[in-house]
């Protein structure tokens, strides 16, 4: 892509209204505006990274042997007045009534929505066990929405339900959605550490949050830190191994995690104290198992090997999609700008032109840039008329975690610049050398 024909509307200056570090970059990155209190419209660039998040968990999720498929924003009244919801979930639902008087809403979760499908086209125990799952916009009505994309009323969201016939059954699939997130985060450059939660109005005794330490986080964490060095790391998974996935649960739960509202300072007070560590976290998933919680009352039921009508029993499992753009950025950046994970950058490598109109310097970018799209990569190309510190900080401040810069005095000796935006450090080399070695830090 040629940042000349792109939508790249960079900000100098920092939004008054923007109070976290995430907020601040993402507008002064031209990835988002606001249309209205806590909607964003996704520009461009915001959107290539929300498809790309998009994307690590989709092939996770199918990865766990979990089926996709999308369900509406609007949601029949109905459906929650069977689950006893309706009245009980509070202000935070939008209730909108149809032309017809019928009582509609715009879904914050779907568990009624699933249940009502599952029900419709399941009743035997051999169409267990069945993970579906949707990537979908929600909407919750805060009180005071802020931090951008963070706390937002509007957001992008991974929404999965297991149906199982037993309680074995069903934290058998717990323990896949857990390691299927925890190799989700890992793929995206993040540490998310899975802390025993509360369900709140979801509903359960069995419930973890996946939070990412950050100053910025609205939840008040205790942990050992003992389990800020576990990494599943590059081994092999095998999700019809219930005891595996069950000892990597384990392995990832044994240590003390929690969230303020799950805290116990006597257990807490149990733990070396060299490893003591109380910090704030931000949520981007979540796991639960409630058994029978909506297909007791929605009569989501099969019958079992012997004959016997018996409810389902059930779990959700979701991911924020869109406050994950957020999180990245707030464990991910410096006071130039935002720093990508490789797994997740909206480019893979920015190519900087020092003189443009050059007949050397811009040939030379367009190879390398040619020669980076025929290994299947994406480059951004800065090839406007600026100035090399208007480019470089542009570059800086969107994050691109390489950059290839191009000057006439380089070019001379056959060398171009390869710069890393995590560490600052630069490396001189042939284009091709460049080209190769980009390419080999994203396996093309």
């Amino acid at each position: 892509m040629r940042l000349s024909r792109y939508f790249l509307p960079v900000l100098k200056e920092t939004p008054a209204e923007a109070q976290v570090a995430s907020h601040r970059l993402m507008l002064r990155a031209g990835m988002i505006k606001q249309a209205g209190a806590g909607i964003y419209s996704w520009l461009p660039l915001g959107y290539r990274l929300l498809r790309n998040i998009e994307r690590i968990v989709h092939e996770e999720q199918q990865r766990a042997g979990h089926i996709p498929m999308l369900m509406p924003t609007l949601q029949s009244a109905d459906l929650w007045r069977e689950s006893g919801r309706y009245d009980a979930y509070g202000p935070e639902m939008l209730r909108i009534r149809d032309r017809h008087e019928r009582d509609l809403l715009y879904g914050p979760t779907n568990e009624e929505m699933i249940t009502d499908i599952f029900r419709s086209h399941a009743s035997s125990y051999r169409d267990l066990p069945l993970t579906l799952y949707h990537i979908q916009w929600k909407f919750r009505d805060e009180v005071r929405p802020r931090f951008g994309v963070m706390r937002g009323r509007e957001f992008y969201m991974k929404d999965g339900y297991n149906f199982d016939l037993t309680y074995e059954d069903a934290m058998a699939a717990y323990d896949r959605h857990m390691v299927s997130y925890l190799r989700t985060y890992e793929r995206m450059g993040l540490k998310a550490i899975p802390m025993r939660a509360d369900s709140g109005p979801i509903g359960g005794d069995d419930t973890h949050e996946f939070l990412v330490l950050a100053e910025t986080g609205e939840s008040e964490v205790f942990y050992d830190a003992a389990i800020a060095d576990l990494r599943l790391g590059d081994r092999a998974i095998d999700y019809d191994d219930r005891a595996g996935l069950r000892a990597i649960r384990e392995e990832w739960t044994t240590p003390y995690a929690r969230t303020d509202e799950t805290h116990d300072e006597s257990l807490f007070a149990q733990i070396p104290e060299d490893r003591q560590r109380v910090s704030r976290g931000i949520e981007v998933g979540q796991i639960f198992y409630f058994g029978t919680k909506y297909s007791e009352p929605m009569g989501a039921t099969v019958s079992g090997p012997d004959g016997q009508v018996v409810p389902v029993h059930m779990g959700s499992h979701g991911i924020g999609v869109s406050r994950l753009a957020g999180a990245l950025i707030e464990a991910n950046h410096d006071e130039a700008g935002i720093i990508w994970p490789e797994g997740v950058t909206p480019f893979h490598c920015g190519i900087v032109n020092l003189r443009q109109g050059d007949g050397d310097c811009d040939a030379a970018c367009t190879r390398i840039e040619a020669a980076l799209a025929a290994k299947g990569l994406d480059p951004l190309y800065d090839d406007r008329d600026e100035r090399a510190g208007a480019k470089f900080a542009t570059m800086d401040l969107i994050g691109l975690p390489w950059r290839i810069t191009v000057g006439p005095r380089g070019l001379k000796s056959g060398k171009v610049e390869l710069t890393s935006r995590r560490t600052g450090e630069s490396e001189e080399m042939s284009p091709e050398a460049a080209i190769d070695r980009v390419g080999a830090i994203y396996g093309a």
